[in-house]
C-alpha cells in the first residue's frame, strides 16, 4: 500500500518503519520541520516535505500523527485529495475527522515509543475505527500486516483506554522519577530500584494488580506511613501524593472500586 506520514514524532517514526518492513511504500513523510522530516524519510525511502501543499496524492492513506490540537487543521488541508485519512491519537474523536471528509479512520498503537529504542511492533495493539464497516475492514487488512493484536475499539472506549494508559504508564514513570530524586538527594543510585520495578511489572503480566499489592498501606502500617510523612515534610506535594496513592491503596485492598 501507498502510505504518507504526517508527522515525525515517535509514533510517527514507529509506525513508518513497520509499514516499511511490512512491504508497504512510504510515499512522503511531511514534518513543519524540514530536517525532521528529511531524517525520517531518508530512513525508509521516502520524500521529505515540509509543506502539505507539496503532498503527493499518489498515495493511499494518509497516516496523521501530529499533537491532537494539530489534527483538524491538518485533515482539513488533507480532506481535498479525497484520500482515506486516519489519525493515531488515542483522546480525539473519529467525529473530529467526519466533520471534514468521509474517509475517516483511526489507527491508534497503545504503546510508550521514543526514537532510540526498538520496539517489536508485532506485539502492539493496534486499536481501530473506521467511518464505515468497508473502511474498518481495509484498516484491519493493513493492521495484520504490522502487528499480531488488532482490535475493533470505538471512540468513546479509546478515550478511557486512553485515560487507563495514563494511569498504567505516565503517571507510574512520574513516580519513578519522584524516586530518583528521593535517592538522589541522598547520595543513592536509581539502579537499587529497577530489580524491584523490574519484579512488579512481572507480577502484573501474571495476575491481577490487585492481588499483588504489597507495601505499608496494604498492611495498614501506619507507623511506616507516619514515618514516611515526616520524611517529606518539606515537600508538601509530595505528601499529597503519598496520602492519596496510599488512601487509594487502602480501599482497593477492602475490595472498593476508586470513585467508592
Amino acid at each position: 500500500m501507498n502510505i504518507t506520514i504526517i508527522g515525525s514524532g515517535n509514533v510517527a517514526t514507529h509506525m513508518a518503519a513497520a509499514f516499511k518492513n511490512a512491504g508497504h511504500r512510504i510515499v512522503q513523510v511531511y514534518s513543519r520541520n524540514v530536517q525532521h522530516a528529511a531524517l525520517l524519510a531518508y530512513h525508509v525511502g521516502a520524500e521529505a516535505i515540509d509543506n502539505l501543499d507539496q503532498v503527493n496524492p499518489d498515495t493511499g492513506l494518509f497516516v496523521v500523527s501530529v499533537k491532537d490540537d494539530a489534527i483538524a487543521a491538518v485533515v482539513k488541508a488533507l480532506a481535498i485529495h479525497e484520500k482515506l485519512i486516519v489519525h493515531t491519537s488515542g483522546a480525539t474523536d473519529l467525529n473530529t475527522l467526519l466533520n471534514l471528509t468521509p474517509n475517516a479512520g483511526v489507527f491508534y498503537p497503545l504503546q510508550t515509543f521514543s526514537k532510540i529504542r526498538e520496539v517489536n511492533f508485532r506485539s502492539v495493539p493496534l486499536c481501530l475505527e473506521g467511518a464505515n464497516d468497508n473502511i474498518l475492514a481495509q484498516l484491519k487488512q493493513l493492521a495484520f500486516t504490522i502487528s499480531n493484536n488488532v482490535y475493533a475499539v470505538d471512540s468513546a472506549q479509546r478515550k478511557i483506554l486512553h485515560l487507563a494508559a495514563v494511569f498504567a504508564c505516565n503517571f507510574p514513570n512520574y513516580l519513578y522519577s519522584v524516586a530518583q530524586d528521593l535517592l538522589a538527594q541522598n547520595q543513592m543510585e536509581f539502579d537499587l530500584l529497577r530489580p524491584l520495578i523490574l519484579e512488579t511489572a512481572q507480577k502484573v503480566l501474571e495476575q491481577e494488580p490487585r492481588n499483588v499489592q504489597t507495601g505499608p498501606a496494604v498492611r495498614n502500617d501506619e507507623g511506616t506511613m507516619v514515618a514516611h510523612m515526616q520524611l517529606l515534610s518539606d515537600m508538601p506535594m509530595l505528601q499529597e501524593v503519598y496520602t492519596l496513592l496510599s488512601q487509594g491503596i487502602i480501599k482497593n485492598n477492602k475490595g472498593l472500586t476508586a470513585h467508592e
